[in-house]
């Protein structure tokens, strides 16, 4: 028989089975489609958000091979000058860059980038290219000169020629805009999205930089190099061009690790309704396929036919997948760059990039994926002899001969994920595989298990309901090779969302418990959008009457070996030290050496992902050059992931020339209440120019739990998905399995059963179905869980949480798999119902 002949029977019919069920063959493709979009979105998403960053690093970068950086002071304007004249090493641009925000938009952010224009043309193109648009002695003679992308201009609808008012550091300053530019380059258009270039002078008066820099960008070769590392000035540091960046996108890196494992999850669970399909595909036909053997057909030929139709399907249903994953892309493009926002570094850049490489990813994924899930089915359809292959209680003993085999594999599996979930180290990926391996080993559970717990409950159910109670668990029993797929699905589906609930629950409690802990003052006053607070300002507030104490906090960035590491500098009175939550380290003895030796404390994600503990020191880049300070304690902490090293202020202003305050933390006298005080505050602010914001730890707290619910926004996303791609499985399943039961069905209508006894009957079974799947769950949702807090964020982030499981959780997944289970049924459930018994019990 040639099976790609237009006149092959088995192909024919093969084509006609597909075309005479589209409820089922639909259900394959949306399970297929769903799936593969939602591995394709956050694979877009993901590369967009590194592209955009990518893009905007090498734009700014230009063709610098080398910077010099320097603390929060910055780097002399002096020393750059001396370095051309004296030195003669180009080429060589300064730059100066900071952040402003728009005033009516205070959730927008723009960079501003102070340049040299007569050092830009060997560096930056696009920004060398300027002076062609703009005349020099325009941009030189406007302090308040700028420009930006002709695009930016269009979406702030602005005009060349009109003014921009930002706002920095609580003063608002109005830029006027000189032109705006259409880069050649797509690096240049993309890169320079919402940066405010301006004349370095101009940068600097408006950014308070005066007489500094914040690096300098070179084009170096080694003997230049040379030269350069003997010139540097203090507290400079010399790096590639390119190690900032690294450093930087190697923060988001775990982050997007997991929204792919999340995303394979769906993915997994269409396995499952892949197989489901195939299988009940192979189970309708078994007359047919027993009828084609007998006559001839081999088995390669059944094999073949089998897997041409999964590859039907996995081709149409990747084709809609990648559609489906396009238009759900433009979604979780914006979820995933406001997260890297709130946890990493600003990223303006919020449109989808499209690349060719994350969909051929994708259809190699859904395509593999439902080949690779179609061998069993096809293997089974060719592993029946003929004449068994006509017998459906053949087939259904045979599945349950393989439940002792299942059994083993399952725990097997299982085992060897807690092995590799505690046995490696600080790797990631092996988590993830251990992760995995516990999820198909449970999956691989799940028939075996269903199987013993309707044995058990069908005495129960038959002496509480009857010949319908047993028959609703035997009926399951009996059908074990459909609803056995079926609950395996539901089962992961389900303890996904127990997993993930129960790990965001738990981060929730733990970081609400760390603001509690750590947000003791009444009122808390900063700069809207970050930045030093003016000297006058700072002591008038310190000074105004209902003040008992206050905390003074300043925040930057220093060189830290071959990192850049977050400094917080605190002066803190004895009687709020109690603020600081001790992983390791005696208080009392961290807090002398903290305030007499200079010592630092440093937080848990950065003691993570450095390898830094108590007892170590830490060399740090400072105004007098490197310095090494000692490690007197690790502190829980979590409002970054990068984590930071603490600092006293005594301590800072000993090895860096800056005064400067960012916030203060005020504490109220005796008999003032936080209103009073904040009242009084903002009296005082008022006496200035600076604008402040005034909050109390309440709001504060609000604030950041919102920014947290924000933040897993689209973990919750992607974990519905997940449930939606379940349903769709044991819709499919469910939906076989009354085609299949249809003249069992109808030979119960014909002895009497009425179709609302029927119609209870199927409901009933599924009900089963569902409330076995969501006790199933519970155990392997609370593993996901401890395996998701205890090792995929620790190794991930380095927090360490406490595990906190709410019952509310489990009953609202137990209730949510019952309740897909009853949704998915109530068509077969209905369709059941209807059919005439004659009907029903005609022969195909």
């Amino acid at each position: 028989m040639a099976l790609l002949s237009p006149r092959s029977l088995l192909l024919r019919a093969s084509l006609r089975y597909l075309w005479r069920h589209p409820w089922q063959l639909g259900l394959a493709l949306l399970g297929v489609a769903v799936g593969v979009a939602v591995v394709v979105a956050v694979d877009l998403a993901n590369q967009s958000a590194s592209r955009a960053f990518t893009l905007s690093t090498e734009a700014l970068t230009g063709e610098a091979t080398h910077q010099v950086v320097a603390g929060p002071e910055g780097i002399p304007e002096d020393w750059y000058v001396a370095l051309r004249r004296d030195h003669g090493l180009r080429p060589a641009a300064p730059v100066v860059e900071g952040f402003v925000r728009l005033p009516e938009r205070d959730d927008r952010s723009l960079r501003v980038l102070g340049v040299d224009v007569f050092a830009e043309g060997g560096m930056r193109p696009a920004i060398g290219g300027i002076t062609g648009r703009v005349p020099v002695g325009e941009l030189l003679a406007y302090p308040d000169g700028a420009v930006m992308l002709a695009s930016d201009l269009a979406r702030l609808e602005l005009e060349p020629g009109e003014p921009l008012t930002v706002r920095h550091r609580g003063r608002d300053h109005t830029l006027r805009i000189l032109d705006g530019m259409t880069p050649q380059r797509e690096l240049d258009a993309t890169g320079l999205r919402d940066v405010v270039i301006m004349d370095i002078a101009a940068a600097q008066e408006l950014l308070g930089r005066e007489g500094r820099l914040d690096r300098v960008d070179f084009v170096l070769d080694e003997r230049r190099l040379a030269v350069l590392s003997e010139l540097l000035p203090d507290g400079a540091r010399l790096v590639e061009a390119d190690q900032r960046a690294a450093s930087l996108a190697q923060m988001t890196d775990a982050f997007q690790l997991n929204l792919q494992a999340f995303s394979l999850l769906a993915l997994v669970v269409g396995a499952f309704l892949i197989y489901n399909t195939m299988t009940f595909s192979v189970v309708q036909r078994r007359q047919l396929l027993g009828m084609l053997r007998a006559t001839g057909t081999t088995r390669g030929e059944v094999f073949r036919v089998i897997l041409l139709e999964a590859a039907i399907i996995g081709v149409v249903g990747t084709a809609a997948g990648l559609l489906l994953g396009l238009a759900l892309a433009t979604v979780l493009v914006d979820l995933v760059t406001r997260t890297i926002d709130d946890l990493y570094f600003a990223l303006a850049i919020r449109e989808l990039s499209v690349d060719p490489a994350s969909l051929l990813r994708g259809a190699l994924l859904g395509v593999g994926m439902t080949v690779v899930a179609a061998l069993a089915p096809a293997r089974e359809a060719t592993a029946i002899p003929p004449r068994a292959a006509l017998s459906r209680s053949f087939l259904e003993h045979r599945r349950r001969r393989w439940l002792p085999l299942l059994s083993t594999v399952g725990l097997v599996l299982g085992a060897l994920g807690v092995v590799l979930l505690a046995a490696t180290g600080e790797q990631l990926a092996p988590a993830f595989a251990g992760l995995f391996a516990l999820i198909v080993g449970m999956a691989l559970l799940v028939p075996p298990l269903l199987f013993l717990s309707v044995r058990l409950l069908a005495p129960v159910l038959g002496a509480s309901a009857g010949y319908l109670g047993r028959m609703t668990a035997r009926g399951v029993g009996a059908s074990l090779s459909r609803t056995g797929v079926a609950a395996a699905a539901l089962t992961v589906a389900v303890s996904a969302v127990i997993g993930v609930g129960v790990m965001v629950d738990s981060f929730r409690t733990t970081f609400a418990d760390w603001l509690d802990a750590t947000l003791h003052a009444d009122v808390y006053v900063s700069v809207p959008g970050g930045g030093a607070m003016e000297p006058d300002q700072r002591e008038r507030l310190e000074g105004v009457d209902g003040v008992d104490f206050v905390t003074r906090s300043r925040f930057v960035r220093v060189g830290a070996g071959d990192h850049d590491a977050r400094l917080r500098v605190f002066d803190i009175p004895p009687p709020a030290e109690d603020g600081f939550r001790f992983r390791a380290g005696d208080p009392g003895r961290a807090w002398q050496a903290y305030r007499d030796d200079g010592a630092v404390f440093v937080t848990e994600p950065y003691a993570w992902h450095h390898g830094v503990a108590v007892g170590d020191t830490i060399t740090l880049g400072t105004s007098r050059g490197e310095r090494a300070f000692p490690v007197a304690a690790v502190l829980y902490d979590y409002g970054t992931s990068e984590g930071a090293v603490i600092m006293g202020r005594e301590t800072y202003d000993g090895h860096w020339d800056d005064p400067a305050v960012d916030s203060l933390g005020v504490y109220a006298s005796d008999g003032v209440s936080t209103e009073a005080l904040r009242e009084r505050l903002q009296g005082a602010a008022a006496e200035g120019e600076q604008l402040l914001q005034f909050q109390s730890n309440r709001e504060i707290r609000a604030l950041s739990l919102e920014i947290f619910d924000q933040t897993f926004t689209i973990t919750q996303v992607l974990r519905m998905l997940a449930i939606l791609v379940a349903v769709t499985g044991v819709l499919s399943a469910l939906l076989a399995l009354s085609l299949e039961r249809a003249r069992e069905y109808a030979v119960l209508r014909a002895v009497g059963v009425t179709p609302r006894e029927l119609g209870g009957l199927v409901t009933a079974q599924n009900a089963l179905v569902g409330v076995l799947s969501g006790l199933f769950a519970i155990p392997l949702g609370l593993g996901l869980a401890a395996a998701l807090i205890l090792v995929i964020n620790q190794r991930s982030f380095g927090w360490s949480m406490d595990l906190a499981v709410d019952p509310w959780i489990l009953l609202q997944a137990l209730g949510l798999a019952l309740v897909a289970a009853l949704v998915a049924g109530l068509y077969p459930a209905w369709r059941m119902a209807r059919t005439t018994p004659a009907l029903a019990m005609k022969e195909d």
